[in-house]
């Protein structure tokens, strides 16, 4: 039989335990945020019902969603006219099921199926995998975590200027200082489109304009041609691209673009409102930057939209997100408004590794190895793990007797602090050897003594 070479789906990776204490201290700065801010932790199932899924992310999105052939025999209630039919048709056949393909609209389904549990407004945050069948690359996975928060049942611009705040303490306690929280609303992209006589094309618009990172504005406008938009529209669009102004600017400039259309002045209002709420945190820099092209593609948002980038990477973004009037509608719960943010993790990993914004203190979770010499040392060594283990010093006792060599090999690829020896002498004295791994300083100590030691350097 031939051996078989391991391999993982392309866009999907493994974190091994170095990797794993870095993505926890990032999952915990989050999580510790979003909880001082209120919100309550919601877990929901890896699949959904395909029926929950599609319609939601447009029809990009759509195409995107990983599906899950029914168990069993899946193709035994089809017939010859179901493989005629294509695919589209096929799969409703055969698939039921989907992997989440974000977070928000499984919290959606959450609210509208437990709306009599609920006390509203509901303030949840969610931190799990979801699935994407995107084309991988440099920041794009198939696989990755997202880090929600999210608030529904109320309508009040309070709750962006603490998702501003927020983003601004996590990256505070993640030690990323230069980076750019863009924001715009929905209302000035609808706006736009009235304005320069393209009413109703608001989804095109938008869908172009998202990609004006990834293909520039020469393409966007390639695109906005193929989607119906006129030489004279495209002409009265132009002054948006001017990503130089002011926030201050900017709303002088839309106030006048925008002054005879109601649903641009409703946007500027939002907008003015959620700064007016900032100025009364006590914070210099807000990060904040108003980008009137940013879109955010998914068709789901009404309102505020963010989008956040780490200045000193080449990178997407980092976090995103948005308000939104009626996620809840289409499962029968209509006039449910919502407001939420998603951290990208993995491109966070990616962002602090190559800045190098670790700290020091999350190089090993193991503090305290115990070297193994055979029977004797071995009751001496549990009784000093456990005591060490009772003060939550994470401690293991070397399981084997091995050549000292082995054991400082094992130590130091695992980076532990401290390595604790016990040879017949110290078990004569009742003392035990610390040698410390980074300075290489020895020490012979009495239990007590080398606890409180250990206890007080970390």
């Amino acid at each position: 039989m031939a051996v078989q070479k391991p391999s993982i789906p392309r866009g999907t990776r493994d974190f091994g335990p170095a990797q794993m204490v870095k993505r926890n201290y990032i999952f915990n700065t989050i999580k510790a945020v979003y909880q001082k801010y209120g919100f309550a932790q919601l877990e929901t199932p890896t699949m959904e019902n395909l029926s929950v899924l599609t319609g939601k992310y447009g029809d990009e999105g759509d195409q995107l969603l990983f599906k899950v052939l029914n168990s069993g025999d899946y193709l035994s209630k089809t017939t010859e006219a179901d493989y005629q039919a294509g695919s589209k048709s096929f799969l409703t056949k055969v698939a039921e099921k989907g992997l989440r393909y974000d977070l928000t609209v499984p919290f959606a389904r959450y609210v509208v199926m437990h709306r009599n549990d609920i006390s509203f407004p509901f303030k949840r945050f969610q931190i799990q995998p979801v699935w994407r069948a995107d084309r991988p690359q440099k920041g794009r996975y198939r696989e990755f975590y997202q880090c929600d928060a999210d608030v529904v049942g109320t309508d009040s611009l309070l709750c962006e200027a603490e998702i501003i705040m927020m983003i601004n303490e996590v990256f505070e306690g993640l030690k990323l200082k230069n980076f750019t929280i863009k924001f715009n609303n929905r209302k000035v992209l609808t706006a736009i489109t009235e304005v320069i006589g393209a009413p109703g094309k608001e989804t095109e618009f938008c869908v172009a304009i998202d990609k004006l990172d990834k293909i520039g504005k020469e393409k966007v406008i390639e695109e906005l041609v193929a989607g119906g938009f006129s030489a004279d529209n495209l002409q009265q669009i132009d002054p948006i691209f001017d990503g130089s102004k002011t926030i201050a600017e900017n709303l002088v400039f839309l106030k006048s673009y925008f002054a005879s259309n109601e649903i641009g002045q409703k946007g500027i209002q939002e907008i003015e409102e959620i700064l007016s709420y900032l100025d009364a945190y006590p914070i210099k820099d807000t990060h904040l930057e108003l980008d009137l092209t940013l879109a955010r593609g998914l068709s789901y948002y009404t309102g505020s939209i963010f989008e956040v980038k780490a200045n000193d990477v080449k990178i997407g973004s980092i976090c995103g997100g948005g308000r939104y009037d009626n996620l809840t509608g289409v499962f029968g719960l209509s006039d449910m408004s919502g407001v939420g943010i998603s951290f990208g993790v993995d491109r966070i990993y990616d962002v602090l590794e190559e800045l190098d914004l670790y700290p020091e203190t999350h190089a090993s979770s193991l503090q305290v190895m115990i070297a193994n010499f055979g029977s004797e040392t071995t009751a001496p060594g549990i009784t000093l793990m456990n005591a060490l283990r009772a003060l939550d010093i994470n401690t293991e006792l070397y399981p084997d007797n091995a050549k000292m060599k082995k054991q400082m090999t094992y130590a130091n690829n695992k980076g532990v602090p401290y390595v604790v020896v016990i040879g017949s002498e110290e078990i004569a004295n009742e003392t035990y050897a610390l040698k410390n791994m980074v300075t290489g300083e020895q020490e012979s100590l009495k239990m007590n003594d080398l606890i409180s030691k250990i206890k007080n350097s970390h």
